[in-house]
């Protein structure tokens, strides 16, 4: 199996020695594209499809030719990422759901199933964040962020288990986050979250590794996507303070987190479950 990269760069922007030329203080202003990955025809649910992280990894696994079911509360954004796929010569299929509502996983595994036939791979992206100091919160934001952060990942996982378990493919990707490491004043419940995305990350991958199913996690640092909007009053400031924590100096593209997760699903990573990659330029090392 070939896998094979491009940078789709244009006369006067390469840089040096025909690397990606880098924007200040984010990622490659043209990030590589995975062109073949061994995923062609693999069907893939991602939620959060419709923005972000999702949204990229959807286009990146269009380009491979994985047909993609984009999961997300807003329709309208949905159907525009769905269009960028299938004008790049991709199929998607849009299941408007809200993570947080308990019927969603086996909604979502049946309209895959009823479309497709078939579930192949399985990408738990969607989340909630706010970052708020303890006495601001209530059980409903907390709750909202359980549901939609831990619950659904875990759920969905089981809905889809008996279409995964006839897969070749068989791989889940869930995306978590480096505040579940750093252990940041103030994002007490959603770092509590994505640490327990990890533990189940890697319990799951014990658990299903017998069936073949590999079950890995990505641990995104500061990413260039909308969520920061959710609790940055001031996002030209936010990005600041975020680039300034991050060794490499730069906040990452959607589109590098994309690599990993296409990388991941496919067979390249067939000999890999239980892991959970950090990445974050660096975020996590102690530079004390």
């Amino acid at each position: 199996m070939l896998i094979c990269f491009t940078y789709e760069q244009n006369a006067g922007i390469a840089g040096i020695d025909g690397r990606a030329p880098m924007q200040e203080g984010r990622g490659p202003a043209t990030p590589p594209a995975l062109t073949d990955a061994g995923l062609r025809g693999a069907v893939v649910i991602v939620t959060g499809g419709s923005s972000g992280i999702g949204a990229a990894a959807a286009r990146q696994l269009g380009t491979v030719g994985a047909p993609v079911v984009l999961v997300g509360r807003r329709e309208d954004p949905l159907n525009e990422v769905a269009a960028q796929i299938t004008a790049a010569g991709g199929e998607a299929l849009c299941v408007p759901a809200d993570l947080a509502d308990p019927d969603s996983p086996h909604r979502i595994t049946d309209a895959c199933l009823a479309r497709y036939g078939r579930i192949d791979g399985l990408v738990n992206n969607a989340a909630v964040v706010r970052h708020m100091p303890l006495a601001q919160w209530d059980t409903g934001c907390f709750d909202e962020h359980v549901a939609t952060n831990i619950r659904a990942p875990f759920f969905l996982i089981q809905a889809a288990l008996p279409a995964l378990r006839e897969s070749p493919v068989r791989s889940v990707v869930n995306i978590s986050s480096s505040s579940g490491t750093l252990r940041r004043v103030g994002q007490s419940v959603y770092g509590m979250t994505k640490s327990a995305l990890d533990y189940l990350t890697q319990t799951l991958a014990g658990e299903l590794a017998p069936l073949g199913i590999r079950v890995n996690g990505i641990s995104p640092g500061p990413i260039d996507t909308p969520i920061h909007a959710t609790w940055a009053d001031d996002l030209d400031e936010a990005y600041r303070w975020l680039s300034g924590q991050v060794p490499l100096g730069r906040i990452g593209a959607p589109e590098e987190v994309a690599l990993w997760i296409t990388l991941l699903l496919s067979p390249m990573a067939s000999f890999m479950t239980g892991a959970v990659i950090p990445l974050d330029g660096g975020q996590v090392i102690d530079r004390e």
